[in-house]
């Protein structure tokens, strides 16, 4: 899969693509995503992670797969993340409980034992403040959970609370790309402490792929899927040009 470039990108249903490489025994050593979930900002209906709808509904979902749950894709996790390993899932305040209580009730293939552990939840604090009916939402949650034994991370020394920008990419008309894009460095600070070098990570909602530019910028391996065209495509060039770039560095280091 990885012969040519680290990374493998599919502009494809991720349940059908994750299916597939269940179906070939395809494992991977650390799972970091963003899944489409509701948000709600200043009383309306909002939107998050990839596969967006081109129309916005009063519900709280903007997804072409408005239908898609955690019951839906978290089995799947399970099935491709190896042994001893950890997976990270971001989400908001509307979410987080039902989440939370999925991942300690459900047990995979009728088996007690076989069941994701619930370590802690991260929070991210951002720059912004979002206006809502109550107190302004600043801060959104990020799910880390562990398959198997315990593991520890790389850098024990990092905070749970993550001070990161909230900055997002314009295109040319000064128009934010994806409006719930994460920041590059919030996927490393991930990545780094829960993976090593050369190992696989999977986004299966990757939107404009900030997961993939971090995995090119720590030589790690990646693997996402995106619905959206427009996002698939901006996010695949995206991760092509960090790889570039972070091989070109290497060999000038190396010369």
């Amino acid at each position: 899969m990885f012969e040519e470039v680290p990374y493998a990108l599919s502009n494809n249903d991720s349940m059908f693509v994750m299916d597939k490489l269940i179906e070939i025994g395809f494992k991977v050593n650390l799972i970091v995503t963003d899944p489409p979930y509701k948000i709600t900002a200043r009383g309306n209906g909002g939107n998050s992670g990839g596969m967006f709808q081109k129309k916005e509904v009063n519900n709280g979902k903007v997804f072409e797969t408005n239908d898609l749950e955690i019951e839906d894709w978290l089995p799947k996790f399970w099935d491709l993340l190896e042994d001893d390993s950890h997976c990270y899932i971001m989400t908001n305040n509307k979410n987080i409980s039902h989440y939370l209580d999925v991942v300690n009730n459900m047990y995979f293939h009728d088996d007690k034992k076989q069941k994701f552990h619930f370590i802690k939840c991260l929070i991210w604090v951002k720059d912004n403040k979002i206006m809502g009916q109550t107190y302004m939402s600043q801060f959104e949650y990020i799910i880390m959970l562990r398959k198997g034994k315990h593991k520890r991370i790389n850098n024990c020394g990092v905070s749970d609370v993550l001070m990161i920008p909230n900055k997002k990419l314009k295109n040319e008309n000064g128009k934010t790309i994806h409006d719930t894009e994460k920041p590059v460095e919030l996927y490393k600070v991930l990545i780094e402490n829960s993976s090593n070098v050369g190992d696989i990570v999977l986004d299966p909602f990757f939107g404009i792929c900030p997961c993939g530019v971090a995995c090119m910028e720590l030589d790690r391996k990646f693997i996402g899927m995106e619905l959206d065209k427009d996002y698939f495509d901006f996010g695949k060039e995206r991760t092509m040009k960090s790889y570039e770039y972070n091989n070109a560095r290497e060999e000038s280091i190396n010369d």
